[in-house]
């Protein structure tokens, strides 16, 4: 039997969840779950290690490495076939009453005003 999947910690829930090209009404969308949008932010946006990013959402670095290729190869399919982006899904947990899930004192995106 499968070890049960550990939930990820999540700083906050995406700002936007839909991202459509021009045109693309009609085509399937790619679903990108929000620990992988939070996997891809971490470590391109705030530019974290594997290692750091790990910690910060409370699971193995080859978690990360799996999670992070896969939100990769989504946005790729994502924009080089025009499909819509969705963000939705899987298993997290998100901060809750300016206190960071992953346990570093107040949430670094509380001082924007966004409340997830």
């Amino acid at each position: 039997m499968p070890r049960p999947r550990k939930c990820r910690r999540v700083c906050a829930a995406p700002r936007c969840t839909r991202f459509e090209p021009f045109g693309a009404e009609d085509t399937e969308a790619v679903v990108l779950q929000v620990d992988e949008f939070e996997t891809l932010r971490l470590m391109d946006y705030e530019g974290l290690t594997q290692e750091a990013c790990a910690l910060r959402m409370g699971v193995a670095r080859t978690t990360i490495t799996g999670i992070y290729t896969r939100a990769r190869r989504k946005v790729a399919v994502a924009l080089a076939e025009g499909r819509p982006l969705h963000i939705h899904g899987g298993a997290f947990e998100v901060c809750t009453g300016g206190s960071c899930a992953c346990g570093h004192g107040p949430c670094p995106r509380a001082k924007d005003g966004f409340q997830p």
